[in-house]
């Protein structure tokens, strides 16, 4: 069977949903809904979680569960954080792991091999992986060389959403650029012979949707990534901030939302789905318009 690129699964995905909507999942036991009260944290995780992907599955072409609030539970939410990347999958959703991984040499390869490759006869945990790029190329290969292998896509920081993102990202170098723009040159680069059939690269790029000035000049110079545009909702980003994210193809930005969705209910009460299949058809439909459909 022909290997398919991520970015061409993609493609397919926002076509037939007219939806460039990633929600996070980012479960926080202190603010999951009463019913989960009294079960045990990791099974209140997993419930939690998989209720909000049959709440959104209609109205986003992936998920992003963020590792660290898995993690943070011990083995247990390690098992949980896979079982809810399977249970995403099974429900037709594309799956960006939020790992944010980068190091060098045989720990990056492990990285790679434990989100985007093959578990055996299984498929991978996830269809993409968040990458921190900012140790170099050589912590970016073994990334790279699971795309090419495996159809797998990734997403280079660029940009990031957090106000401190400056502290580094915007130091100015000697050519009068700011770093992230030399960042973004490079991740153009290492994804230039990673373009699939729609022409969009598996290597993407995260850029803020709190920034909406640098996505115009992000684009310009990354005119083949995909961009995964984190910041709306809770951290203050709106969907019309990102229309320069846009190109020709629909699928060539996401936009990602995660506390503005999974916790939803607690704006208006009712059951946590309701609310979050409410919110996500709204965000799901702003952000088509917005890109120009």
């Amino acid at each position: 069977m022909a290997l398919t690129s991520f970015t061409d699964r993609l493609v397919d995905a926002v076509e037939q949903k007219q939806s460039q909507l990633v929600v996070g999942l980012d479960p926080v036991l202190a603010q999951l809904p009463d019913e989960f009260a009294s079960v045990d944290p990791p099974l209140a995780f997993e419930r939690f979680c998989c209720g909000i992907v049959d709440a959104v599955a209609p109205h986003a072409v992936a998920v992003k569960p963020q590792s660290a609030f898995f993690e943070a539970l011990g083995p247990d939410g390690v098992r949980v954080f896979a079982q809810v990347c399977d249970y995403a999958r099974a429900a037709g959703l594309l799956v960006i792991a939020d790992a944010k991984r980068g190091d060098i040499g045989s720990t990056a390869r492990a990285y790679a091999t434990a989100f985007i490759e093959p578990r055996g006869e299984a498929m991978p945990l996830a269809d993409s992986l968040t990458v921190n790029p900012y140790l170099g190329r050589d912590s970016v290969e073994p990334f790279l060389d699971a795309c090419r292998a495996h159809g797998a896509g990734i997403f280079c920081l660029v940009k990031t959403s957090n106000a401190g993102g400056a502290d580094v990202q915007d130091v100015t170098l000697a050519d009068g650029r700011p770093l992230w723009q030399h960042v973004a040159a490079l991740v153009d680069e290492w994804g230039r012979e990673l373009v699939g059939e729609a022409g969009l690269s598996a290597v993407g790029a995260v850029v803020g949707a709190t920034y909406p000035r640098e996505i115009a000049e992000a684009r310009r110079l990354l005119p083949n990534a995909v961009f995964l545009l984190p910041g709306i909702g809770a951290q203050g980003g709106k969907p019309a901030d990102v229309a320069a994210a846009f190109t020709a193809d629909a699928a060539s930005a996401l936009l990602s939302a995660s506390r503005s969705v999974i916790y939803a209910w607690r704006a208006g009460g009712g059951d946590y789905r309701t609310a979050s299949a409410a919110e996500a058809e709204r965000l799901a439909r702003e952000v088509w318009a917005v890109s120009g459909r």
